[in-house]
């Protein structure tokens, strides 16, 4: 029998914030607090960006997940909102996770008025299978210079 697998926006299920904070600190060595600031932050009624996916197995384990932020550590600040942080266990990849959280993340950004999404990457054929293409190289706040994708809202 197949695993059913549930996207939730963390809007629906708020009381992961901790627990998908770490699990997203896990997966990127960003620390745990940054993840759960910008997590409670999307949680207010105001909030369009941050915000945040998880993929839940069915026991209620974080089993993938992806935010949209306003800027993802790159020196185009006036290519927002981007996509973040998009990650699949290992077990759970090629089973069309990544697509399905690149789709709600695009509707939602849609919804909110956004024409564009954006996201790092240093990927170079994964993401134009879901309808993203490249638009520039940018300088990250490391200094390492990466990929910029763009796809439009839906």
């Amino acid at each position: 029998m197949t695993e059913l697998i549930t996207l939730k926006r963390l809007q629906e299920c708020p009381e992961l914030l901790h627990t998908a904070a770490r699990w997203f600190s896990r997966r990127w060595g960003v620390p745990e607090e940054a993840y759960r600031e910008s997590m409670e932050e999307s949680l207010l009624p105001q909030a369009k960006v941050p915000r945040w996916y998880l993929a839940l197995n069915d026991k209620g384990e974080i089993v993938a997940g992806a935010g949209i932020i306003d800027n993802d550590f790159h020196d185009r600040k006036d290519l927002t909102p981007n996509l973040c942080a998009l990650f699949v266990e290992e077990p759970y990849r090629c089973r069309g996770i990544a697509g399905k959280l690149l789709s709600l993340a695009r509707r939602d950004c849609g919804e909110m008025g956004f024409d564009t999404l954006y996201l790092v990457t240093d990927h170079t054929s994964f993401y134009e299978k879901y309808g993203w293409t490249f638009l520039t190289m940018v300088k990250g706040d490391d200094g390492s210079m990466e990929r910029l994708y763009q796809a439009p809202a839906l």
